[in-house]
Formats: C-alpha cells, structure tokens, sequence
C-alpha cells in the first residue's frame, strides 16, 4: 500500500469485493441457490452448488445463466454506486434492460421479472425493459409500443 500505485489498487479491489459480494447474494436469489459469483485477479468466476460446488469461469455459463449474472452485477451496481460515490455526486435511480429475455426459460423469467418489480416497488427505482416476451410485457404497468412503418417508427404508450 505504501507504493505509488498500491493505494488506488487496494481500492479498486474492495470496491469489486463489495459489488461482487452483493451482486453474489442477488445471483443466489436469482439463480434459486444454484450459482455464487466470485472474482480472482480480475476474472468473474461462479460456484456451482449443484456441480459440487465447482467453480469455473462466469464465460462457461448458458445464455440465461449469463443474464442472470449480469442482472445481478447491474442490480449491485445500482445499489452500491450510491454509497461509493462522493456527497452530493449523481445517484443512479433507474435502470434499464434491453433484451436477452428470450434466453430465459419460464421459472427463470418468472424470477427475473418478480426481482424487478420488488426493485421497482420497494427500492423506488425506474426500470425500463425493452422486450419482445409477451408475458414480460404484460406486467410492466406502464407500456410503450413501437410500431414500424415505412422509413419511420412511431410510439404509442399502452394501457393495460
């Protein structure tokens, strides 16, 4: 730490610990208790519970693990940049997704879409999702459309 470059690396890393500590507990959540995410000299890395408890590289995950874990980096993100950040900097309060739904099997879609609103509801926070699953789109209480024509698009904002 007494080194030139040793002080802002030691910081560097606690903020990764923090944010991968927490976006770890969401990936539990998410993932019903499957995977942990960790994180060894810049790599993500995930424990499989049900792989006695192997880990491996966060690379080697299936397209909806891989959203899973990338949800739950984002969801860390947006609650620890706050608390990092210095009195009186920007605070993040929205979040938006755009797409990788598809890749979500029914019970995980489920899951991901119920963690959203609970961030919506009791954290206050904006989320935007831009999707093309139907029954993603039935639960957002306010809807925008968007309708291609030729040369142009239009939006129309949706009711349920």
């Amino acid at each position: 730490l007494m080194r030139a470059d040793g002080f802002p690396r030691w910081l560097v890393t606690t903020a990764l610990d923090t944010l991968v500590a927490h976006a770890s507990e969401r990936l539990a959540g998410l993932s019903d208790g499957q995977f942990e995410l960790l994180h060894d000299d810049g790599n993500f890395l995930v424990i499989d519970h049900t792989d006695a408890d192997g880990r491996r590289p966060a690379k080697t995950l299936s397209g909806g693990e891989t959203f899973q874990a990338s949800l739950a980096l984002a969801l860390a993100l947006s609650e620890q940049l706050p608390a990092m950040a210095a009195a009186g900097a920007a605070r993040l309060e929205s979040v938006f997704l755009d797409e990788g739904f598809g890749t979500l099997d029914e019970t995980t879609l489920e899951t991901v879409a119920a963690t959203l609103e609970e961030l919506a509801i009791r954290k206050g926070h904006m989320v935007g999702i831009v999707t093309h699953i139907s029954a993603l789109a039935e639960r957002v209480p306010t809807r925008f459309a968007v309708h291609r024509g030729r040369g142009t698009s239009s939006v129309q904002r949706e009711t349920p």
